[in-house]
């Protein structure tokens, strides 16, 4: 454990060079609550979405990274925001009349246009944990509804009538100055429509613990802040909700960077340190847009698990957090291989290069071994050339490559193959472009095909590379590369492709010469 430790205290793998900041609020004395607390915030107007799944993803690496340099107890909360008010209804949900009429009414009162849940709110709280409980993430839920109404922040919001003034003072700065005259921290819910208000304030009576203002209608209301007759605005919410419970680490996307300093000051007028905090770069659509929960315009985390495995989804929230990525279709594979890749090299390292292995992180320190025998953009190729419906058609061919494998024994690998059918049914097939050889490609594919339908060497990818590499290079291509490329236009209808010599090990020796002659025949398009 001490070597384990050191490497971890000096390791520049992002986790732990955030969890090392943690510990060094700590370094004096222990924190009086007797542990650390990790939060993770979600706003349920919308649908999760893999956004949503990637921040308690992150803070958990953290926080996994943090019990390693540290013998602090740690907790995390994911708290859902499900007090506010539906300001816009998303476009990807049923019953929209129902939801329009709901709009400003907390999303815990909204009904659920599933109608399935309690509230809408409820809903999207529950897809939240039923996601979150799949991943096997240690977590704790709270809801703001619960909180306010319970009287959990009852104290912090009696708080925040007596630091009204100064917490006022930091929130006026930020804003513009039509929208300063009538701002106020705290939203009442009006008594009689349950609607949240955004309405002056016309006083605040920190003594009685109450606000006063008028409604719409120009009816003057005096309500308390506590037991949920009143949320606070977002900003000051965060903040507030901070200082409430003590948190020590919570990560937010870029577009909350510029709000930090109010965050940080609201937390400290009521009283307590600012965590700290760790701001990501946003994921993107395909078309380099900001993906949002109410568009609905990125994959969904039921989606990618489609068409690939948990690990891969969590490999990709490891990578590179500060820098913003596409978040499409396309980018499933390569997660896919290059997770497996990683747990492949992990029994090989070193403690330090273990450390900075993003399976370290995944799993925790506890790697799997992987039994990927066959890649699976490989696996994508032979789904296409054999045309395969269903993963035990993919079996016929894998247990021919590696006679040692099969489902029982290889679960990853028997997975990825079903993950790969669906896959290239839905995003590769309908793409295929098949092309007919030029002059010097149909002889060198002929000569290739002969030369497999003679082949009585060892059927190995690196063997039958050898071969296509000299079959290429005897045809007088000036770029070996334009020559694969050629294979994979012609035979697979993509510009790019496997190894090649690990496809025909793969797909069949016989197999592929009966490939290359249906595509020198034009028969594959």
């Amino acid at each position: 454990m001490s070597e384990l430790r050191d490497a971890a205290m000096s390791s520049k793998a992002w986790p732990f060079e955030e969890a090392r900041r943690v510990l060094k609020r700590y370094e004096k004395t222990p924190p009086e609550k007797g542990y650390v607390l990790f939060e993770t915030g979600y706003g349920p107007s919308g649908l999760p979405h893999i956004g949503t799944f990637g921040e308690v993803a992150r803070t958990t690496m953290i926080r996994r990274a943090f019990e390693v340099i540290s013998d602090i107890p740690t907790r995390l909360i994911c708290f859902s925001d499900d007090m506010d008010g539906m300001r816009k209804v998303p476009e990807n949900v049923p019953n929209q009349a129902l939801l329009h009429e709901n709009l400003q009414r907390p999303l815990t009162s909204v009904p659920d246009p599933f109608e399935e849940f309690e509230s809408f709110g409820h809903h999207n709280n529950a897809m939240l944990r039923r996601f979150l409980d799949t991943f096997g993430f240690e977590y704790e839920f709270y809801s703001a509804t619960d909180f306010y109404k319970s009287g959990q922040f009852d104290e912090i919001l009696l708080r925040c009538c007596e630091k009204y003034d100064d917490l006022m003072k930091i929130m006026l700065k930020s804003l513009r100055e039509e929208r300063a005259s009538t701002y106020s921290i705290f939203l009442p819910i009006h008594p009689e429509t349950g609607r949240v208000l955004y309405v002056p304030v016309k006083n605040v009576d920190a003594a009685e613990g109450t606000i006063t203002f008028d409604d719409d209608d120009g009816k003057e209301w005096t309500i308390p802040v506590t037991g949920g007759n009143v949320k606070l605005q977002w900003k000051p919410d965060f903040g507030a909700r901070w200082a409430a419970l003590g948190v020590d680490f919570e990560m937010y996307g870029k577009d909350h960077s510029t709000n930090t300093p109010i965050y940080d000051g609201i937390c400290r007028t009521l009283g307590v340190r600012a965590p700290e905090h760790f701001t990501y770069e946003l994921f993107l659509d395909e078309n380099g847009e900001k993906i949002s929960k109410s568009k609905g315009n990125g994959l969904s985390i039921d989606e990618w698990l489609t068409y690939a495995s948990s690990e891969s989804l969590s490999y990709f929230m490891f990578q590179k957090p500060k820098t913003a990525k596409r978040l499409w279709w396309d980018v499933i594979p390569k997660a896919m291989d290059e997770y497996h890749q990683q747990l492949r090299a992990y029994p090989t390292q070193d403690v330090k290069a273990q450390l900075a292995n993003p399976v370290w992180h995944i799993h925790g320190g506890d790697v799997p071994e992987s039994k990927m025998v066959v890649p699976f953009s490989m696996l994508l190729n032979l789904a296409s050339a054999a045309g395969a419906e269903d993963k035990e058609a993919m079996w016929g061919f894998i247990r021919r490559y590696a006679p040692d494998a099969a489902p029982k024994t290889h679960p990853d690998l028997d997975a990825a193959a079903g993950f790969a059918v669906r896959y290239f049914n839905d995003f590769v097939k309908p793409t295929k472009q098949f092309r007919a050889p030029t002059d010097q490609e149909r002889a060198a594919m002929e000569d290739l095909a002969a030369q497999l339908e003679g082949y009585d060497g060892a059927v190995d990818d690196e063997a039958l590379q050898t071969l296509v590499f000299s079959v290429g290079k005897a045809h007088e291509f000036e770029n070996l590369r334009e020559w694969f490329q050629a294979l994979y236009e012609v035979l697979l209808g993509q510009s790019q492709g496997p190894r090649f010599g690990g496809f025909i090990a793969l797909y069949g020796v016989a197999e592929t010469a009966a490939l290359i002659r249906k595509g020198l025949a034009g028969e594959l398009g």
